[in-house]
């Protein structure tokens, strides 16, 4: 007895139904995702390590109180607005547009009361600006 052989069929993997099935699982976890947002940012400013503070024979130095306050080489500005403060600003500059303008701004002060010591000192021609900032250890003997 003679039996028949069978060709053989290679087994083949139908690759559509298991795209479909990641595309939805995908689709599901995109839409059950949450994105978190970072709307409240907790910052403690300003502390820097860095090395000796240099001494600046011209420097201009403006602090910022936490209030919104101006001062330009101690003594108090007038007003809280850019063009009295660049006013202040060209008086204090005996070296003309040399002098280094220094920020000495509160931890609490407001971003726009900094920012307006920024723009000016732009208007009054100064372009070398620094920022004043406390050691670690000076805040933590605070």
């Amino acid at each position: 007895m003679k039996f028949r052989t069978r060709s053989r069929e290679e087994p083949e993997i139908n690759l559509i139904p298991f795209i479909d099935v990641l595309l939805v699982v995908l689709i599901f976890l995109m839409l059950s995702t949450t994105y978190s947002k970072f709307t409240e940012l907790q910052l403690r400013l300003p502390v820097a390590d860095a090395d000796a503070q240099r001494d600046y024979p011209r420097e201009v130095i403006v602090g910022v109180a936490n209030d919104g306050r101006y001062t330009v080489n101690r003594v108090p500005v007038g007003g809280r607005n850019a063009e009295q403060l660049a006013a202040a600003l060209s008086d204090a500059a005996k070296a003309g547009k040399d002098s280094v303008v220094i920020v000495s701004a509160d931890a609490a002060a407001p971003h726009q009361a900094v920012i307006t010591v920024l723009e000016a000192a732009r208007r009054s021609g100064l372009q070398q600006i620094t920022f004043a900032a406390q050691s670690s250890a000076q805040a933590d003997a605070r």
